[in-house]
């Protein structure tokens, strides 16, 4: 019984983040949400580890601590007579001279109370690390039942939502500022919702893998629920509009026919290729894609994802080596777009999670960036590389790449309820216990009877 209600805890926690974790408008939400990945983080610290971690679980943790060190090292006040000579701060410097000021001490994120608020949101995908890798709270067939029970959840909630008469007076969107008129579910932004319905994809295929492998008839058995699930993903991608889930879908699901189809097959090279070949028309066309006037954050002053991406980067070379901090983007973007187009609406993000990376950490932060994606590469190539590989490993590389190809023209990972999916697919990714569980049968053994 104990056991049964360890396992529940990442489950429960990545359920509770798909249901208060849609967007960072939920300030009371997400603050419950962090306060429990807290609790989580701090029982994984005190507890005793029942086995060690895999080499992999252990890099990983390195890569992420390293990455805190980037933005802690951000809030350390630096001599006066360093502060003006980094990236970006001579005009600020200038202020101070020009107000008759001595340049104070200060620290490299020019806005150190918004880094301390961006780095708080990481709790909740530490949590579902800690969870996992840690405390082995899980069971991989929960976490996909979890998922597929908030993001089924959202589908009905999308429904209503484009059902509304009025989408504006609609009382069915959960946050003030949403894509209105759009299927966003349990998240104010629709491509957020389409990435969440695009990752469940993989882990419905690691499903009817995971039953085939356990027992021919669990698998017969599996099929029908199986498939009909899948549909209604598939509606709810079709209700959600985006253009994203639009993209994302097609190559996602010709991918995860490959942990249903058997290793042997002559349709596997085709099945990769055509993979391949979607994949790059999807990101052409999400790269091409104009930011629509019902996305969060937008601005007059922007016409393509092309230009404030440019924009990004050209500030982030400005800010070279180190950045202007964690949280800061929007305050600085405001002084580098185009003055004469900009309206009330402002840009919230890049829309391009590594170029906003790029201008908040400078080249430390491009370096765990770096290697993290290296980290990942191996990772993924691991889990399709050898046999042994668990189903839910190999969905977990197909769910993090997704929302890695999103990052770079959306900023999904900005949501707790994606960067917990995101967290989760990465555990798993590199977990040993999942491919055990994953190779067991849930079913109670067959008992055979023999007659004299």
């Amino acid at each position: 019984m104990a056991r049964t209600a360890r396992e529940a805890v990442a489950p429960l926690y990545l359920l509770l983040c798909l249901l208060l974790g849609g967007s960072a408008q939920g300030v009371w939400t997400n603050l419950i949400l962090q306060l429990l990945g807290v609790a989580i983080i701090g029982w994984a610290a005190a507890a005793r580890a029942t086995e060690p971690l895999g080499r992999a679980a252990r890099q990983l943790f390195w890569i992420v601590l390293a990455g805190l060190v980037v933005v802690l090292i951000q809030l350390i006040p630096l001599p006066a007579t360093l502060w003006p000579r980094l990236g970006g701060r001579e005009q600020l410097a200038a202020g101070y001279d020009l107000l008759g000021l001595a340049v104070p001490p200060l620290p490299v994120s020019l806005a150190p109370d918004d880094s301390i608020s961006t780095l708080l949101t990481l709790i909740p995908a530490l949590a579902m690390l800690c969870a996992i890798l840690a405390l082995k709270a899980y069971r991989p067939v929960w976490l996909a039942l979890a998922l597929l029970a908030g993001v089924i959840l959202g589908i009905v909630l999308g429904a209503l939502q484009v059902a509304s008469p009025d989408p504006f007076t609609s009382p069915w969107y959960l946050y003030p500022r949403s894509s209105v008129g759009m299927a966003t579910g349990l998240f104010a932004n629709s491509n957020h919702m389409a990435i969440a319905l695009v990752v469940t994809l993989p882990f419905l295929a690691a499903m009817l893998a995971s039953a085939r492998r356990a027992d021919p008839r669990r698998y017969s058995a599996s099929l029908v629920p199986v498939a009909v699930t899948a549909l209604v993903v598939v509606v709810g991608i079709a209700l959600n509009q985006s253009l994203a889930g639009y993209g994302l879908a097609v190559p996602v699901i010709a991918a995860s026919s490959l942990l249903i189809i058997r290793r042997q097959s002559p349709a596997v090279r085709w099945i990769v290729g055509t993979t391949a070949v979607l994949l790059v028309a999807a990101i052409i066309a999400l790269v091409l894609s104009p930011i629509g006037d019902r996305s969060l954050g937008t601005s007059r002053s922007v016409e393509s994802r092309e230009t404030m991406t440019a924009t990004t980067l050209r500030a982030a070379g400005d800010f070279l080596p180190l950045g202007s901090g964690l949280g800061t983007f929007r305050g600085i973007y405001r002084l580098y777009e185009d003055h004469d187009r900009v309206t009330s609406t402002y840009v919230n993000h890049a829309h391009d999670d590594y170029a906003e990376l790029a201008l908040e950490t400078g080249i430390p932060g491009m370096i765990v960036l770096a290697l993290f994606l290296w980290w990942w590469g191996a990772a993924a190539w691991r889990a399709w590389r050898f046999g042994d590989a668990g189903p839910y490993a190999r969905a977990a590389s197909l769910a993090s790449a997704a929302i890695l190809i999103h990052s770079a023209v959306d900023f999904p990972l900005r949501t707790a309820a994606i960067s917990v999916v995101f967290a989760m697919s990465l555990a798993l990714l590199v977990e040993r216990r999942a491919r055990a569980h994953s190779q067991q049968s849930e079913l109670r053994p067959t008992r055979h009877v023999e007659l004299a």
